[in-house]
């Protein structure tokens, strides 16, 4: 009798079940993942901003926004962890997009950890991709390339975008449909009146939604839509401009002073926070009209992001899926500091050979348009067209921060620090509130993974996977609290850690560990490690095992302690395909730096010997026939070149960095020119040294890599 009653009851729990699965799996929801590329956390108009963002503005209203979410600070690591649920280093992505020799910084995603589109897709989603993807090694981003950590290997049914992190709006480089490279100009899928990147992201998103519902109706969708707005340089159409005509004529000030007030009255900051420090005086600044125009455009071209947004909301709302589609937006890190374009390209030719419509291009900064004009740079040249090259500078970059310390590539709360924008009609209880918990790009897989239903491999193709690092945001979503022990972070060799409200956070491993209490001084301006030590090592410590444990560790370049090889050296012989990395880079923090290379076969273009990154570096290159020498000290570049061609004949070029930062560049044993830098370079960069290219971050005025069309005989690096 027992035996027929429990019987019974399972063949009840099981016809109760049955129909329970199929409504499960009916109200799935659609996933979008939109990013945006170097904007700062208070450029959206619902958090604080003037910037029109009406759409993003509405999604906020009708669903959540947190106060303390967080990214990486720098694009490479945020979308490797974005993509994959891991801190970066756990992806192969510690740093950007080249081999350093260990595992957390090969430059690329690797076989230990899989994407949201492969997770999802194995839950029967259809995975699209578009815009910037940039986890791809540079050895690979070429149309023959190792395509293995590509988006179609990794999960995507379909991808529209770069496969670089950065580039022209009008003509970028590196554009793939699917697998294959394309030319814009030479699209027979795609010929719109004007090709801007960002629309073209935005009608490929809409196609493939289109086109996806059509073939199957009843298959949820994914979507990582990454905008590279509003990433320098600075291009919009002129209609986005015109909006903001005169808008920002007022200067840094008065647009922080307001963006502060906003963000107050929306109660998004606490009245108790000293606000960071301003960057840069108006008054002081001699082209006013150019400044502004930086900004005017830098707004434009969120402006049009959003509106791309509104088009791809209209899409799921007239196809009948918004309410059951969640929608998360976010950015890769703060604001963007870095100075590209902002001083002249001296020489420039009147003009180049044009190239071919149907030429791939691989160029993130180009030289010259497609039509042959040069590409115009400095503080004579209206930054937005199609032949101009412009980043809107550090003075708009704190703006676009307030109220926090620091930019792009540091842990402090202006690096690191995003608007997270969550909409799901049916599955967010919470309508236009604040959410005050910290939370992680690591928490947006747990998130997928949870509303889906998919399951998390724990291995893949034979090759174990690593757990999620994340949380599930959807405790929240309710109102409830989200478990977590701690948030950690490095790029760089800036470190950072969060345990509750307090924060750990350093500059460079030559910095000291800064503590604050964030509920009470979010803006970091009161360090209390000295005053609480105890707590100082109690976070330093868990960072420190945090750091092995995730591969953050050991660094590509040896620690200061027990140097060895190349770091007791003070002179180094190299010759044309050289590479140097780790413990064999030369010790340049604080010297004088003087190098000799002797060129055998000239080339009116290509890097010489290169040493750094768009950090700290230097850089001895040939650029349209004129001798260029490059230095980086905390991403402020100086350079000095000949005034005129140098005839292309074998010759000895010689360059020397002093430790009171002056610059001598030679010529066959003759200056030819002379400058001043802000004296030694600071910190020796984690980036290689390379001769007869430059395939770490960029240290010159050119595109990575640069490679050298001539050849070269030795290279002598001397320090002092």
């Amino acid at each position: 009798m027992k035996s027929r009653i429990a019987l019974f009851t399972i063949l009840i729990a099981a016809a109760i079940a049955a129909p329970l699965r199929g409504q499960t799996a009916a109200l799935r929801p659609n996933i979008v993942v939109i990013l945006s590329d170097d904007m700062g956390y208070s450029d959206l108009g619902c958090y604080g901003s003037e910037i029109r963002t009406p759409t993003l503005d509405k999604l906020a209203g009708e669903g959540l926004r947190f106060t303390q979410f967080y990214n990486t600070g720098r694009c490479c690591p945020t979308r490797a962890s974005l993509l994959t649920g891991l801190y970066p280093h756990q992806a192969g992505v510690g740093h950007m997009t080249e081999d350093k020799g260990v595992d957390g910084y090969r430059g690329q995603l690797n076989d230990r950890c899989v994407t949201m589109a492969q997770v999802l897709k194995s839950a029967g989603y259809g995975t699209y991709g578009l815009g910037k993807w940039h986890v791809v090694n540079n050895k690979n981003v070429k149309p023959d390339g190792d395509k293995r950590a590509w988006p179609l290997q990794r999960g995507f049914d379909r991808f529209y975008g770069t496969i670089t992190g950065a580039g022209d709006f009008y003509d970028p480089g590196t554009l793939t449909r699917d697998n294959t490279m394309i030319s814009p100009r030479a699209d027979a899928e795609y010929q719109p009146k004007q090709y801007y990147y960002t629309d073209a992201i935005t009608d490929h998103a809409i196609r493939f939604a289109t086109e996806h519902r059509k073939a199957t109706p009843d298959k949820p969708l994914f979507m990582y839509v990454a905008y590279t707005a509003a990433h320098w340089p600075m291009h919009a159409l002129p209609e986005d401009i015109a909006k903001y005509r005169g808008k920002y004529d007022a200067g840094y000030t008065a647009i922080r002073e307001a963006r502060l007030k906003r963000m107050r009255e929306l109660g998004l900051i606490d009245e108790r926070w000293q606000i960071s420090p301003q960057f840069g005086d108006w008054d002081k600044v001699s082209n006013k009209e150019w400044e502004a125009r930086c900004m005017e455009v830098y707004a434009a071209m969120i402006d049009r992001m959003d509106q791309g947004i509104g088009r791809i909301v209209q899409t799921l709302r007239d196809q009948g899926q918004l309410d059951n589609t969640l929608i998360f937006f976010m950015q890769d890190n703060g604001a963007c500091q870095e100075p590209i374009g902002r001083r002249p390209v001296a020489n420039q030719p009147a003009s180049f050979p044009k190239i071919a419509d149907d030429a791939i291009r691989l160029d993130v900064i180009p030289k010259q348009t497609r039509d042959g004009r040069p590409v115009r740079q400095g503080e004579v040249v209206m930054p937005g067209d199609t032949d101009t090259y412009i980043a809107y500078g550090e003075a708009w970059a704190n703006v676009s921060n307030v109220p926090f310390r620091l930019y792009k590539h540091f842990n402090h709360e202006g690096g690191i620090s995003t608007p997270l924008i969550a909409h799901w009609p049916k599955g967010i209880s919470r309508k236009g509130e604040w959410e005050k918990q910290p939370g992680h790009l690591i928490d947006i897989m747990a998130t997928c993974v949870d509303v889906s239903g998919a399951a998390y491999p724990k291995e893949l193709n034979g090759q174990a996977i690593q757990p999620m690092e994340g949380r599930s945001l959807t405790p929240a979503f309710a109102g409830q609290k989200i478990d977590r022990q701690a948030i950690y972070w490095e790029h760089e060799e800036n470190r950072a850690i969060r345990v509750g409200d307090y924060k750990l956070v350093a500059k460079g491993l030559a910095g000291k560990w800064e503590l604050y209490d964030i509920a009470k001084d979010r803006t970091e301006m009161h360090d209390l490690a000295e005053t609480m030590p105890d707590k100082t090592k109690e976070l330093a410590d868990l960072w420190e095992a945090y750091a092995v444990r995730a591969a953050v560790k050991p660094y590509p370049s040896p620690q200061p302690k027990g140097a060895k090889k190349g770091r007791e050296q003070t002179s180094f012989k190299l010759k044309s395909g050289d590479e140097l990395t780790g413990e064999d880079l030369p010790e340049i923090a604080g010297k004088t730096i003087a190098i000799t290379a002797m060129i055998t076969k000239p080339a009116a273009d290509g890097v010489i010997v290169a040493q750094g990154g768009s950090a700290h570096g230097y850089s001895l290159y040939m650029k349209a026939g004129r001798v260029v020498f490059a230095t980086r000290n905390n991403n402020k570049l100086t350079e000095i070149s000949t005034e005129k061609t140098v005839p292309l004949a074998p010759m000895k070029v010689s360059a020397t960095l002093g430790k009171d930062g002056s610059i001598i560049l030679s010529v066959d044993d003759k200056v030819v020119a002379s400058g001043k830098a802000a004296g030694p370079l600071s910190k020796t960069p984690i980036d290689g040294l390379q001769v007869g290219k430059d395939l770490g971050g960029l240290v010159g005025s050119y595109t990575t890599p640069f490679e050298f069309g001539g050849q070269i005989g030795e290279v002598t690096v001397d320090l002092k």
